[in-house]
């Protein structure tokens, strides 16, 4: 696979500039961060539900990218998208462990049974993508957006995930564009959130109510 577009930066201008940015605003821990706050409005009155999803948007989204930029200021990690699988080890492992930390203050204090499905979720799809990327490079961006619309649909009716369609066209498009995958990983990170929200369906999880 040839090197991503905009791994270098004097690369990082006009169309890939764009696609660069679309790619880091629609990702994973901001696809977390927005399903969390859909989920917990969906199920508490407001005020709830906004305390609800900042803990669980900074436990599980904003911790991981500080983590993350932690190792690129003090150059453990090479770029912010990791494209060496070599570098996503120790990110996944503490995305994991973010994800067990959220799961658990959700059971202890009670919380929204939602949170707790997508904190399973997370717990899930991460390890997965641990265990899959210690061998082979796979669409975590791919993985995020596919989750979004499938929970999207089994919650909120089709209606709901057209709206998240357009961005699973774009991520898809953008991160084939980018060349920071070939088809065959994105089409895996798809299947992957796509079978991860399903099979939790049979727990119990993600069930229209």
């Amino acid at each position: 696979m040839s090197a991503p577009l905009d791994q270098q930066e004097h690369n990082r201008k006009g169309i890939v500039a764009a696609a660069r940015l679309f790619s880091n605003i629609v990702s994973p821990p901001v696809i977390f961060a927005v399903l969390g706050l859909a989920l917990a409005l969906h199920v508490l009155p407001l005020a709830q539900a906004l305390a609800w999803a900042a803990t669980y948007g900074f436990i599980v989204s904003l911790l991981p990218i500080i983590f993350v930029l932690w190792l690129l200021r003090t150059g453990r990690i090479g770029e912010l998208h990791m494209s060496n699988t070599a570098e996503r080890h120790i990110p996944y492992l503490v995305a994991v462990l973010c994800g067990i930390i959220v799961f658990g203050l959700v059971t202890l204090l009670d919380g929204p049974d939602l949170l707790k499905c997508l904190a399973i979720f997370n717990i899930v799809a991460l390890s997965a993508l641990g265990l899959i990327n210690a061998r082979w490079l796979i669409s975590f961006h791919a993985t995020a957006i596919a989750a979004a619309l499938t929970i999207s649909w089994l919650l909120f009716g089709w209606q709901a995930s057209l709206v998240v369609l357009p961005f699973l066209i774009g991520v898809v498009l953008i991160r084939l564009y980018l060349k920071r995958h070939t088809l065959t990983q994105v089409v895996a990170g798809l299947l992957l959130g796509i079978l991860s929200v399903l099979s939790l369906t049979w727990f119990g999880c993600f069930i229209w109510y």
